[in-house]
């Protein structure tokens, strides 16, 4: 593929697929393992979400922009994929937003390509699973210059990007009832809001600190946020995770989940095409429910790994059977694949949250 008029832009997967569309937000060329989102809304929580780090993302609903960019949808201080792509970015109208999308991108330098059959691209990541691949809008760009890269490309330490560089404690919403220590793997800040709506003080801790440092602050429970990447990287963090687990009670939420269960014998493996949108139905076994969850994860919990003896897989997905949820034995923790704080669903699961704190309580009056 030559060169391509300043207004062009081309997508091209490590395949060989190649997809001409028309350049948006910042202009130049990006790499990036090329993933699709099912969401109909929520794209600025999606461009927030610091699990997309590394990724270039693919929205399945035609049209993106139409309410802008709104400063009180962000769920962190910036936009992480490598590059976006949408059928048709349009003009917003919404008496909230603060700019429009295109703008936006190109204040964080976040290449975007639309006009491309997004149906297309996202039956063959379906079909072939997620890939490498390329977008580009730089007129002088040739697949060719690029095809190393992007069949080499992989994400280096992306929770080490993400995470927050200096602890920061959030007050509670009314009068303190908990501590609790989040250590924060890309933490959305949805996850904070709803442990601060609960009375809880929140410190927020980098994802490199040390279990000696987490129970310095003698906190009542442990939080362990999203993030991005292979779980099985982050072999600092799953050690440390081998001295809290039963130390304080404990809620792992995504890559949080992965890392407890890898930090207790089990294993994780990628799916094919990842599960991320929101839209995905859950089964709580439990309490024999299936609710809408808000998703955005490559890896899972292998069932079979799981050791019955130390837990036992309490959430499953309704469309591929994946473990979506684990409760311990023995130990005040448990874990879920999917992200309670995004409510998506008419019947949401922030039920887990107070779950948690519940756990918390019992633990304190045995204390």
């Amino acid at each position: 593929m030559g060169a391509q008029a300043d207004d062009e832009a081309v997508l091209v997967l490590s395949n060989g697929a190649e997809f001409r569309g028309r350049a948006f937000g910042a202009r130049g060329t990006a790499v990036g393992e090329v993933v699709f989102n099912t969401g109909i809304v929520g794209y600025q929580r999606v461009l927030t979400d610091p699990s997309y780090c590394g990724q270039i993302v693919t929205m399945c609903y035609p049209l993106i922009g139409n309410v802008g960019i709104n400063p009180n949808e962000h769920e962190s201080a910036r936009p992480w994929p490598m590059a976006y792509i949408a059928r048709e970015f349009t003009d917003p109208s919404h008496y909230q937003q603060e700019s429009a999308i295109g703008p936006y991108l190109e204040r964080y330098g976040i290449v975007g390509i639309q006009g491309i059959d997004t149906r297309a691209l996202v039956r063959i990541l379906r079909e072939n699973g997620t890939m490498n691949g390329v977008v580009s809008s730089d007129p002088d760009f040739r697949a060719a210059d690029w095809a190393l890269r992007v069949k080499d490309f992989r994400a280096v330490d992306p929770v080490l990007e993400v995470t927050c560089r200096e602890r920061t404690t959030h007050a509670p919403v009314g009068a303190k009832r908990y501590r609790i220590a989040l250590l924060d793997y890309g933490c959305k800040t949805g996850i904070v809001r709803g442990l601060q709506e609960r009375g809880c003080e929140v410190v927020q801790l980098p994802a490199g600190t040390s279990a000696d440092e987490v129970l310095a602050l003698a906190p009542d429970g442990l939080m362990l946020s999203n993030g991005p990447g292979d779980p099985k990287d982050n072999v600092y963090q799953i050690d440390q995770l081998k001295r809290l687990l039963g130390a304080v009670p404990t809620f792992g939420i995504c890559l949080g989940h992965q890392l407890m269960a890898l930090a207790t014998g089990a294993d994780t493996a990628k799916l094919k095409f990842g599960h991320r949108g929101g839209n995905h139905p859950v089964k709580d076994l439990a309490h024999d429910r299936v609710y809408i969850t808000t998703q955005n994860h490559g890896y899972a919990v292998l069932a079979g790994t799981v050791d019955p003896a130390v837990a036992e897989v309490s959430h499953v997905s309704m469309n591929d059977d994946s473990v979506e949820g684990l409760r311990y034995k023995g130990i005040p923790a448990f874990s879920v694949q999917y992200h309670p704080e995004a409510a998506p669903g008419p019947l949401d699961t922030a039920y887990l949250f107070d779950e948690f704190l519940a756990l918390v309580d019992a633990i304190r009056t045995t204390r």
